[in-house]
């Protein structure tokens, strides 16, 4: 209960402290440059920067003057933006100061990653969104949003700032709360849903382009929203098939003694479950015997609910699960492990858990790297350090299996 009190009075903290302390003047320093731009914003649990990223390239095939921000990435046109953000939504200061310069050079469009911290926290103070598309919502955060239903609330409160909120009708966990949500809101309320009726031409577009299904939902998000925009059916195919993916997003680092390597994002239950049985299609397809191994950890001092969760996920879909440390941060990864091996029930036998993230890889590697195997890498993406204790480390999974498959050795000390 006294979270729950907690939780609520820091939401004005946030509006004084960040919104109108550092928001306002910021607008004001800036010129208001918000009201010179159309701001497309994509929220949701998971495949928001997949979501983010293809948006972008189809405005950009359209001939759209298009500006990102993301958690990968930030672009103005084709420029890379050394922003030095860390977070997925800047503070109001840096989007402000962003936007300034996009409406400078003559840009229109911004295409925004906004996460639930940075809605509630007021950082994107300043900013209306046109349009908004929620990906999906499913169990995250609540370490910090306490209950899925605050969760949902704080994905909502952009939706309603929103002229049009574009939700998922296939989310049976959010849909319905979503729109009970939105009912009082400004925003006229469009879905999107494998079950729809898509053009013939579009629907072999995706296909074609995505062979996971959750990147089809995600295409299919990023499709409704260019229609709202005006973009053209031939100008959407154009910019998925211009779309080169995202690091660490299902990015294959190549074959190893026959096995595929892939590094994976997926830090949720539903990411990873979706991950999993992506690749076990992929290894299903080649009507040959190959086997999934899945290394993975689960985030310290975040929420502690999803670990047996993901742990039973892994277990029962992949054929060996690793279990290893991903941002133990101040907890004891062996407790964590603990945590993810604690409802494997019949699944037990197919866990080996290695608290060092780089033996896990290594291991993987020298037991499992046979023709066929796919050995899945997931939690950490496009992350750069990991947090042990109080201190970030420099670590990359791309580095750390390019450094094996050299025959280099990346080590955190």
């Amino acid at each position: 209960m006294f979270d729950l009190f907690l939780y609520q009075l820091k939401k004005p903290y946030h509006f004084f402290k960040t919104g109108l302390l550092s928001g306002l003047p910021a607008q004001l320093k800036y010129r208001f440059p918000n009201k010179q731009l159309q701001v497309i914003c994509i929220t949701g649990t998971d495949g928001k920067t997949t979501s983010t990223t293809l948006l972008y390239s189809v405005l950009k095939a359209a001939g759209k003057k298009v500006a990102l921000l993301s958690t990968v990435a930030a672009y103005i046109g084709d420029e890379a933006i050394d922003t030095g953000f860390h977070v997925t939504t800047p503070d109001p200061a840096q989007i402000q100061s962003f936007m300034r310069r996009m409406v400078d050079e003559g840009y229109e469009y911004l295409v925004l990653e906004a996460t639930s911290h940075g809605i509630y926290q007021y950082r994107l103070w300043g900013v209306d969104p046109a349009i908004v598309g929620i990906t999906n919502i499913s169990l995250e955060h609540l370490d910090y949003h306490l209950t899925y239903d605050l969760y949902v609330q704080a994905k909502a409160a952009l939706a309603k700032k929103s002229r049009v909120a574009i939700i998922n009708a296939d989310d049976e966990m959010s849909f319905s709360k979503l729109k009970k949500e939105l009912r009082s809101s400004r925003a006229t309320v469009m879905t999107f849903s494998m079950q729809d009726d898509l053009p013939k031409s579009i629907k072999k577009g995706i296909s074609e382009r995505f062979t996971e299904q959750y990147n089809q939902m995600n295409a299919r998000l990023v499709y409704k929203m260019s229609q709202v925009i005006g973009i053209t059916d031939q100008d959407f195919i154009l910019g998925i098939k211009k779309f080169s993916g995202i690091p660490g997003r299902m990015e294959s680092l190549g074959m190893f003694l026959g096995a595929e390597v892939i590094v994976d994002f997926a830090h949720t239950p539903k990411a990873l479950e979706s991950a999993l049985l992506a690749l076990r299609e992929k290894i299903k397809k080649t009507k040959k015997r190959g086997k999934l191994i899945a290394v993975f950890g689960c985030a310290g001092l975040r929420d502690t609910a999803k670990r047996p969760i993901m742990g039973r996920l892994a277990a029962e879909l992949a054929d060996v699960a690793i279990f290893t440390a991903e941002d133990p941060r101040t907890e004891d990864v062996w407790a964590i492990i603990r945590q993810m091996k604690s409802n494997l029930g019949e699944y037990q036998a197919k866990v080996i858990s290695l608290g060092d993230r780089q033996e896990a890889i290594k291991y993987a590697f020298a037991t499992y790297a046979e023709p066929n195997n796919i050995i899945g890498i997931f939690g950490k993406g496009h992350e750069k350090s990991m947090a042990i204790g109080e201190t970030e480390y420099p670590w990359s999974d791309q580095e750390a299996v390019r450094g094996i498959m050299t025959g280099k050795k990346k080590l955190i000390k």
